[in-house]
């Protein structure tokens, strides 16, 4: 079987700009490089944080997020990509981070399979933060 390893989500958002700041600001990503998609009608930018990164699309003309895709239990109801997940070592630090931040907390879990929880970013696409259990 061929090898690979993941290289980045992707999000559509209403402003390139305001998504920079946002994932720069709340999560500490730094713009890799910005380019244009002729084909996609994009203004797009590359944001990492060390491995990680994430590909922003401002798109000519893109129709706003639907309703039912900001609420983690009603976006699973629609086939599709439903987000990204990152591992974080203590959910109760990050959670007191993200409220210091006034970030939008779409949904927290805390189940006995594991804990978690979802950030709405500045256009309500959501990621998912997991601590995994046993840490």
């Amino acid at each position: 079987m061929a090898e690979f390893t993941f290289h980045h989500g992707g999000v559509s958002v209403p402003s390139l700009d305001a998504a920079v700041d946002w994932y720069g600001r709340v999560l500490g990503f730094e713009v890799e490089k910005r380019f244009y998609i002729e084909a996609a009608k994009s203004h797009t930018a590359m944001v990492r944080k060390g491995p990680l990164r994430f590909e922003l699309f401002e798109v000519e003309g893109a129709a706003p997020l639907p309703e039912d895709r900001r609420h983690p239990p009603a976006d699973l109801r629609t086939h599709g990509n439903k987000h990204v997940a990152f591992r974080v070592d203590d959910l109760d630090a990050f959670l007191a981070e993200m409220e210091d931040k006034q970030v939008d907390v779409a949904f927290v879990v805390r189940e006995a399979f594991g804990k978690g929880c979802f950030l709405r970013d500045c256009a309500g696409n959501l990621i998912e933060f997991v601590e995994e259990p046993g840490d």
